[in-house]
């Protein structure tokens, strides 16, 4: 947090200082909106904090995340997000400029929200044993936003990339399309992974799935949240070349992930081993359930599941 602190304008990083210390440290999301109240987020719960950003405050962190030259956003301003020091993203709101009726850039930006990235080393423990068996399985993990997927995610690279009781260290290539993963900056990853990761940064998840395929032979493929029918394509690729995937998606369960046509073709070839179902309960990172490849439940107690 002290990261984070340190990044904001002083105005802001003194009204957070005077909330508890635990408080403090469990915080979520920090939501800056010019002329609005600083907003942040614990466990789903969201605090008004008593003071309103400034248009100031708003230049200090385009600055600070720029390194005081503009210029050196302008990937991240057409992408909407940019990731700091400490694995941290940064989404942008603004005004939206088209060219060709795609996003060139987003100017005038008035809302930020800050997504602190938590590395929880271990929590992958509780779920390793149910997805390796003679070799790391085939892995979707469920859950809606914020219950803890990409943290999740995370420590199975860890966990797969280092040597642990199941097996030595595998090549893990993660493709970080939204710099979450990893949380690389200039491409070194600033969260504790094992010795064997590659990391393809800010890289669309199908084409660099194909690009890790083809240069980095990796053992083990890591993504984050399966989005487009190209992503489906480069997942049969991965398959096909004899890669294990493990990957996340949005869906409270694996009966509602079945539903969705980008999911189904993938769903009926039965190229999924296990489907692990989050929910916040317990905080992000609960783990409601584990399925095998045709849904039938081997952990976890029954539940309906549902928005």
């Amino acid at each position: 947090m002290e990261t984070i602190l340190a990044f904001l304008p002083s105005s802001i990083s003194q009204q957070l200082r005077q909330l508890p210390t635990r408080q403090l440290a469990e915080i979520e999301e920090i939501r800056i909106r010019t002329h609005r109240p600083i907003e942040v987020v614990t466990h789903g719960n969201y605090v008004l904090l008593p003071y309103q950003a400034t248009e100031e405050d708003a230049i200090h962190l385009l600055d600070k995340m720029g390194h005081f030259s503009i210029y050196t956003l302008e990937e991240e301003l057409r992408r909407g997000y940019i990731t700091i020091e400490g694995g941290h993203r940064v989404g942008l709101a603004g005004k939206v400029i088209l060219e060709g009726g795609q996003v060139k850039v987003i100017r005038d930006v008035a809302s930020f929200n800050i997504r602190i990235a938590k590395e929880k080393i271990g929590i992958a423990e509780t779920v390793a044993h149910h997805i390796y068996q003679n070799g790391w399985m085939h892995t979707v993990i469920i859950g809606p936003p914020q219950t803890g997927k990409t943290t999740l995610l995370r420590d199975l690279a860890r966990m797969v990339s280092s040597e642990n009781k199941y097996t030595t260290a595998k090549k893990v290539g993660i493709v970080d399309e939204r710099s979450e993963i990893a949380g690389s900056i200039h491409g070194i990853p600033q969260m504790r992974f094992g010795p064997r990761v590659d990391v393809l940064d800010a890289c669309p998840k199908a084409e660099g799935m194909m690009m890790m395929i083809r240069s980095m032979s990796p053992d083990v493929l890591v993504v984050d949240e399966l989005g487009s029918k190209a992503d489906v394509e480069a997942v049969l690729e991965a398959v096909n070349a004899g890669i294990k995937l493990i990957t996340t998606t949005h869906g409270f369960s694996y009966e509602d992930i079945k539903k969705r046509p980008l999911m189904a073709p993938l769903l009926q070839l039965n190229i999924f081993e296990r489907f692990v179902e989050l929910n916040r309960r317990a905080g992000p990172g609960n783990i409601q359930a584990v399925k095998d490849g045709k849904g039938i439940r081997i952990h976890g107690r029954q539940e309906v599941f549902g928005p």
